[in-house]
């Protein structure tokens, strides 16, 4: 659950840098009274604002399988491409 003023990561949105980003397709809103709405599939008018902060790389993760007892072995590694965005507006 996200609320103004958040700064979370997402997987990568093609944009530059400081860009106002909106996202139209919501599929639930809660607020501070515990009251929940849910879409069929989406709320219709709902919108969530934001600012790309930054692009970057996240940590590498190791991919390791092995079978035992043939000799088999394999390495391999794969870093996720993200975006960090910062809330800005949350309406409904």
């Amino acid at each position: 659950m996200v609320s103004e003023g958040d700064v979370i990561d997402v997987e990568k949105i093609p944009s530059d840098k400081k860009d106002k980003i909106t996202f139209d397709e919501i599929l639930l809103l809660a607020n501070d009274k515990n009251e929940v709405e849910l879409g069929d599939p989406v709320i219709k008018g709902a919108k969530v604002e934001a600012e790309l902060v930054e692009q970057f790389r996240d940590k590498k993760v190791v991919v390791f399988k092995m079978k035992r007892r043939k000799r088999y072995r394999k390495t391999q590694g794969h870093r996720q491409n993200l975006t960090k965005i910062k809330i800005t507006k949350i309406s409904k």
